[in-house]
């Protein structure tokens, strides 16, 4: 008998939740639809396939005929189905109740549907932690997929990678297969025959497994593998030359299981691939990290450095971005309330904002992308609503682990979030009716890969070669003048109710690329919090900052009612100079094409001078947002854009609208006013 190559192929299939109909309609055209047509022409071919639970109830109701051919290899026992947590959680940051009851609705689904009970499990984003063995082994789970990488830095050599290893926790057990990122680099790119060989080198025994699960979009959705994949037929070429080779055997991860040996035994380190551990850090550490891969050469990286040159871990994007971190421990709030609830309704909504894309930032827009945030947030608000009904309620929570308090003040119409460690500003400001928050903001911060637009090097361009097509990793990307000079960078959170100490110097301009003068300690710092029935009183003991501090007390007030709440500032300082207080809002919008500032359509910026009002009209809600002021002020307004990556190069995304409302003061400051919402 041949001494044949197992190839263990995988897809995994995954849209965000609530994803515009428009992307999951094109997925269905260039990607999910023409590759189950090829594959139903091979239900010989044997592979492995995780579809998300949302993306397979969009499948199933509004495309039929891909549906249909997914029935059909499945019933013809081509497919073997992949479990994971139902609405596509990073499983090791939600709780472990939580991880059980996502990966049943996911595996009671699959059990409905295609009469499979899995025995597999996809590890969303791939992250592992050890920790989460108990939990799957108590879902029926008997073994996991994860990158190659995450053996490697537990000190395995790539080499002896072709079969699976068991591990365990607690004395539950788990088998974990290694993904090949030789496969990953190799399926679909290069041209069939350089396929079939990175296939055939896994040849080193008898039960050899040639192991590959990965991204079905890189098949049709991936910039240029559309023409490559089904236009010019790579993948039915591809499938056509598996079966016809005598030496490679398709099978799925169940069979090889149950029928072969582990390798051995393995504990591995939290982790994810490895191109998620350099996306995870800051970016002075990831550029220092690609400095010293540079210095160590790609041939000595790949065979010795890998091991230890190592990124961060998935968790750190919930310290790189507190904006990320607010929205999972809203989550982790949520969960810890469903015994107090205990309603279907909340467990559902709960489990909908758990989705991972709006967490984290790579090469796919994720945290940058104000739709996923917006997702998110609607069904935080759903929970809320459904946990609080009617009630009104004013409390503190240390849920962000921050060492300070959040207070949440919940009224019939609204729900407010003021940060005491944040300059006792609002960073959640939702409508229960319409169920948004016009506080999802993202400050403009430094990336990476914004280094190479800044100071691009003609050696970090990609050429193509006539082996195939890049992969989206390796794809070389160009941007404009303009966008480059879009970049900017914020000192300070992107929340409303910021409070700035500025001169007669303060424009439209230096706001906009936050690089006015501030002499005082209020935009950034912590303040003490006193709370009663009715109104929260935040008070900080700073300065102002000329040759010496100027002793500077600013005591900031707000004072609930239904439609919003009244606010006070008070500013005493030891300072003798004039000075302009600016109050700083940033707001969110979903459509700012509809969206007025005191009656005129919002342009990219503008002055409103001498006035005691800001008129906000969100069109698309229906709502009116207005702050008022005692005393005239000048506003000064700009759409806040970041420039991000994506998987088509980079986006200039809207993610909210800076105001800053500007008065003079002298000694002390007393400004009273409100912000309220009414229906347009």
């Amino acid at each position: 008998m041949k001494n044949t190559t197992k190839l263990l192929f995988g897809i995994h299939m995954h849209q965000p939740i609530d994803n515009f109909d428009w992307v999951i309609k094109h997925g269905v055209e260039v990607c999910y639809g023409p590759f189950f047509e090829v594959m139903s022409k091979y239900p010989q071919f044997k592979f492995a396939v995780h579809c998300s639970g949302w993306l397979m109830e969009e499948i199933k109701s509004k495309h039929p005929k891909v549906y249909k051919n997914i029935k059909y290899l499945a019933d013809k026992g081509s497919i073997e189905f992949f479990s994971a947590g139902y609405y596509e959680p990073i499983l090791s940051v939600i709780p472990s109740e939580d991880r059980v009851a996502q990966i049943d609705m996911l595996s009671n689904s699959i059990k409905k549907d295609f009469k499979q009970i899995p025995k597999g499990l996809w590890l969303t984003e791939r992250v592992w932690e050890s920790a989460l063995i108990p939990d799957l082994n108590k879902s029926g789970i008997k073994y996991t997929v994860m990158d190659d990488y995450h053996f490697q830095c537990a000190g395995f050599d790539e080499e002896i990678l072709d079969g699976y290893f068991m591990s365990e926790e607690g004395g539950k057990e788990m088998g974990l297969f290694p993904i090949s990122k030789k496969l990953r680099y190799a399926i679909p790119f290069l041209n069939v025959s350089s396929a079939i060989d990175a296939i055939k080198s896994f040849r080193r025994e008898k039960n050899s497994a040639a192991i590959i699960f990965d991204d079905a979009e890189k098949f049709g959705m991936w910039p240029g593998t559309y023409e490559w994949v089904y236009e010019k037929k790579w993948l039915e070429s591809f499938v056509q030359a598996v079966i016809a080779d005598e030496t490679i055997e398709t099978m799925h991860f169940d069979t090889y299981f149950e029928n072969e040996k582990p390798r051995g035994i393995a504990y591995l380190p939290n982790a994810s691939y490895y191109e998620m551990g350099e996306w995870s850090l800051r970016a002075h550490d990831a550029l220092k990290l690609e400095l010293l891969k540079k210095e160590m050469g790609e041939e000595r990286y790949e065979k010795e450095g890998v091991k230890f040159l190592k990124g961060g871990i998935w968790k750190n994007f919930l310290v790189k971005y507190e904006e990320s971190n607010r929205i999972h421990k809203r989550t982790l709030e949520l969960s810890k309330a469903k015994n107090e609830v205990n309603k279907k309704k909340f467990e559902l909504a709960l489990h909908k904002s758990q989705a991972n894309d709006s967490l984290w930032h790579g090469v796919f827009g994720g945290l940058y992308l104000p739709n996923l945030r917006d997702n998110v947030y609607t069904y935080i608000i759903q929970a809320e609503n459904i946990r609080y009904g009617k009630k009104t309620v004013l409390q503190s929570d240390m849920n962000e682990l921050d060492g300070y308090e959040k207070v949440k003040a919940v009224t019939q119409n609204f729900i407010f979030r003021f940060d005491s460690g944040n300059g006792g500003q609002l960073v959640e400001f939702d409508s229960r009716k319409h169920e948004f928050n016009w506080q999802n903001t993202l400050m403009r911060r430094k990336e990476a890969y914004h280094e190479h637009l800044l100071n691009p090097k003609v050696e970090e361009s990609h050429k193509e070669t006539k082996d195939g097509i890049d992969t989206i990793h390796h794809a070389a990307v160009e941007i404009s003048d303009e966008l480059r000079n879009s970049i900017v960078y914020d000192w300070h959170l992107k929340n409303s109710f910021v409070d700035h100490i500025s001169d007669a110097n303060f424009n439209l301009d230096n706001f906009k690329y936050a690089n006015f003068k501030e002499f005082g300690d209020f935009a950034n710092q912590a303040f003490e919090v006193e709370k009663t029935k009715e109104s929260i009183v935040f008070v900080r003991d700073g300065g102002i900052y000329l040759d010496t501090k100027k002793n500077t007390t600013l005591a900031k007030t707000y004072i609930l009612n239904e439609n919003g709440f009244e606010f006070a500032i008070d500013l005493k300082t030891e300072a003798k100079e004039k000075f302009e207080y600016i109050m700083e809002h940033n707001f969110h919008f979903a459509d700012y094409e509809k969206v007025l500032i005191n009656g005129v359509v919002l342009g990219q910026e503008g002055v409103l001078q001498n006035t005691q009002i800001l008129e906000i009209e969100d069109l698309l809600l229906n709502q009116k947002i207005i702050i008022q002021i005692q005393v005239p002020c000048d506003i000064y307004y700009f759409q806040l854009k970041t420039l991000s990556q994506s998987e088509h190069g980079f986006d200039l995304s809207t993610q909210g609208v800076s105001f800053a409302m500007k008065t003079l003061f002298e000694n002390s400051l007393n400004l009273v006013g409100s912000l309220e919402v009414f229906d347009v």
